[in-house]
């Protein structure tokens, strides 16, 4: 993802959105689920995307120590908008887009670690980290999603599949 277009300030505005973002869409799907190892690979995910957003929230304070710091309803950074999900919202369809913007995060965290020179080596290679994390993220959601759909699928009623002899 080509960056070199936005303003640092409004990458790392842009960062920090998405995570509170991700964040809530996970803590969601985490209170919502009854299967166990789901509420816990979503809570595992909030967490994540909290920690991320701490160190960018940091980063950001660091770059512009006079400015506060003012979460955007909107940013011109294209990243991919997460669904948060309701009652009537299909897992499948949350986890789709989760994925999405897992991926998203992870072309963007590459390019955010480029904003970063040799003088902010620590800043470029841990956020390059993120987007290997970003790819571990989209992994997960796609075991869960897979796992989903395949039992979707084995609950399909055969009419007569039963039936004895």
């Amino acid at each position: 993802m080509d960056l070199r277009k936005f303003t640092l300030e409004d990458l790392l505005l842009a960062a920090m959105k998405s995570e509170i973002e991700s964040h809530a869409v996970y803590s969601k799907i985490a209170e919502q689920v009854k299967n166990g190892l789901l509420k816990d690979k979503m809570a595992f995910l909030a967490k994540e995307e909290e920690k991320h957003r701490l160190f960018v929230e940091q980063v950001y304070a660091a770059k512009f120590p006079k400015k506060k710091l003012v979460i955007p309803k909107t940013t011109p950074v294209p990243l991919p908008h997460l669904i948060i999900p309701d009652e009537d919202t299909p897992l499948g369809t949350v986890l789709k887009s989760a994925m999405q913007a897992e991926q998203a995060a992870h072309e963007f965290y590459q390019g955010l670690s480029e904003q970063f020179t040799k003088n902010d080596a620590m800043i470029r290679n841990t956020l390059s980290y993120f987007a290997d994390m970003e790819l571990q993220h989209y992994k997960i959601l796609e075991i869960e999603k897979e796992s989903m759909d395949r039992f979707e699928e084995a609950d399909v009623y055969w009419p007569m599949v039963h039936a004895g002899p």
